[in-house]
């Protein structure tokens, strides 16, 4: 397992590395964008590759070096996670190289939410399949706008992401106690592709994962967040609203992000889904700190979304369930916390 993680991580920076010195012109964002972006230099956007090919290079580092007697392809969750997730990267490469329309994104994101529900990848929340299907599609589309819109400013999605699947890394060694099955690979393995990733991503960034990056791990998440998170407590008997619970603590930064961005966008009569520099991590610059001190901020709301929703996801085992209830609240605060200062500082939006 450790040494997954470490190749990740040395394969993702040497694969950054490697890409910086043929990027000259090739991925540049910002160029005709800063009214969106938050950074006011071009900067390539050709990180995601890298996550991307550290998917790729462990499925097939697993298959050699444990050898299953069963192929990883033989196993239709893996497929619908390889089918979708190729489909989102290319999305979203070409989304960085020719501005995808939004409908275009919509459509492929619905399409990986549908090969998920066709792949046996369903959030089991009501037990109706119909319904269980749609919450699926719509929740894989959440999660793919979601941790897009937080790409805005140096480190903040990559690490959020990390804190993340570190979550469905301890919920599976929790539940299924498996620490050494294929989705444990994938998780160590990405997790590292992440950490090497943000080496270079974190404030003074020297590039961007760009759409590429932000739609495949966006659906790498999703993915796992179904299996690890949603339905974690199926496979003990517990209740299926505490696979919610969990997620919406463990999903806590970019959740609110979105939530506060959403809400503010329309009340003020303007679309969600046009970018702008309105986000919670602008008002904390708008507050006084600057970029590496919001990075702070987002490793602190992490990192308290990773221990409470593991704390969760340990009473749900135990079939304590009134808990829980007191646990979500920090996803109350936390956004109660945000929305006030988006209000505060709301003449400062420019």
């Amino acid at each position: 397992m450790i040494a997954f993680f470490i190749v990740g991580t040395i394969v993702s920076y040497i694969i950054n590395i490697l890409l910086l010195r043929f990027s000259e012109t090739l991925g540049i964002r910002n160029k005709n964008d800063v009214v969106v972006r938050w950074s006011n230099q071009s900067k390539p956007s050709l990180g995601g590759i890298s996550f991307f090919v550290v998917f790729l290079f462990s499925a097939i580092g697993y298959s050699i070096v444990f050898n299953e007697d069963q192929s990883i392809f033989q196993n239709m969750q893996f497929i619908g996670l390889f089918a979708a997730g190729s489909i989102a990267f290319l999305m979203g490469l070409a989304d960085d190289a020719y501005n995808t329309k939004p409908l275009i994104k919509l459509a492929v994101q619905i399409g990986c939410g549908l090969i998920f529900v066709f792949t046996d990848s369903v959030i089991d929340l009501t037990h109706n399949f119909w319904i269980d299907a749609s919450i699926t599609v719509l929740w894989v589309i959440a999660v793919m706008n979601s941790l897009n819109m937080l790409d805005n400013m140096d480190g903040i999605t990559g690490t959020v992401v990390v804190f993340i699947l570190a979550t469905c890394l301890t919920s599976s060694y929790l539940v299924f106690e498996v620490n050494r099955n294929i989705w444990s690979i994938l998780l160590v393995s990405q997790i590292g592709a992440m950490v090497g990733f943000l080496k270079l991503n974190i404030n003074p960034s020297k590039l961007f994962m760009g759409d590429a990056g932000s739609q495949f791990i966006a659906l790498f998440v999703s993915f796992f967040a179904i299996h690890n998170l949603w339905d974690a407590g199926q496979s003990i008997e517990s209740p299926s609203w505490t696979g919610l619970l969990i997620c919406l603590v463990a999903f806590t930064p970019s959740a609110v992000d979105t939530l506060t961005v959403v809400i503010n966008r329309l009340r003020k009569g303007k679309s969600p889904m046009v970018g702008g520099k309105d986000h919670t991590t602008h008002h904390l610059v708008y507050a006084g700190l600057n970029d590496i001190k919001v990075w702070y901020v987002f490793v602190a709301i992490s990192l308290i979304s990773l221990i409470l929703s593991s704390i969760m996801v340990y009473l749900v085992i135990l079939k304590i369930y009134w808990v829980l209830g007191f646990f979500a609240l920090y996803f109350v605060i936390v956004f109660a916390i945000l929305f006030r200062l988006t209000h505060k500082y709301a003449h400062k939006v420019k």
